[in-house]
């Protein structure tokens, strides 16, 4: 496993870095990851809006910042991702506001489909459910914890809507992104917390 971590650390890019490559792709007329659509061209593009807004406006809340400052051990925060999920770019800016706080967390950012084994190994019920958040110890590259793709509210919401209508469509996915409006990232920095010092 430690083989798979040090594979994918050396595909990693940072927060800056991951946003840079997807900008220059749309550029191109593509998206991230290793089916391009049009449909997932535009999925990325509107993430870019989103992403561009969370980074002006994104706040970690200060019982969580004195956690996160409280945190001895070096960690990474490995995250896969890809430009076209919207779930990654609801939550990057998360993980980053929230790496930025500690200078014990190295937030890595790498993409799904050029790290197979990587997210074999971090599957949600047998599925590459993206973004993925894996907490290592940066020394030993030991997990500590993983987190994702989605605060539990926001897998209720799916849970529940494909439980009623049968599928996954426009109208709950634009429920989901009113979800992550009104949650203002607190789930998530709350659950990373709870994971971290439970």
């Amino acid at each position: 496993m430690k083989e798979i971590f040090k594979n994918a650390l050396k595909s990693s890019y940072s927060y800056q870095d991951y946003r840079k490559i997807i900008a220059d792709l749309l550029k191109e007329g593509k998206t991230s990851g290793a089916t391009q659509t049009e449909a997932l061209v535009n999925y990325s593009r509107l993430n870019e809006t989103r992403m561009d807004r969370l980074d002006k406006t994104m706040a970690v809340d200060e019982a969580i910042i004195s956690k996160l400052k409280s945190i001895q051990s070096q960690h990474i925060w490995l995250v896969i991702a890809e430009g076209w999920c919207g779930d990654a770019a609801q939550l990057l800016p998360i993980f980053n506001k929230m790496s930025e706080v500690s200078d014990h967390i190295d937030l890595k950012i790498v993409f799904r489909d050029e790290n197979d084994e990587l997210m074999n190994l971090f599957l949600t019920n047998g599925n590459k459910a993206i973004p993925k958040l894996i907490i290592l110890d940066k020394n030993s590259l030991e997990v500590i914890a993983d987190w994702g793709p989605r605060p539990k509210g926001a897998v209720e919401l799916i849970q529940n809507y494909k439980e009623k209508f049968g599928v996954i469509d426009d109208t709950i996915k634009a429920e989901l992104q009113m979800w992550y409006l009104h949650d203002k990232g607190l789930s998530t920095q709350k659950e990373i917390i709870e994971l971290i010092f439970s």
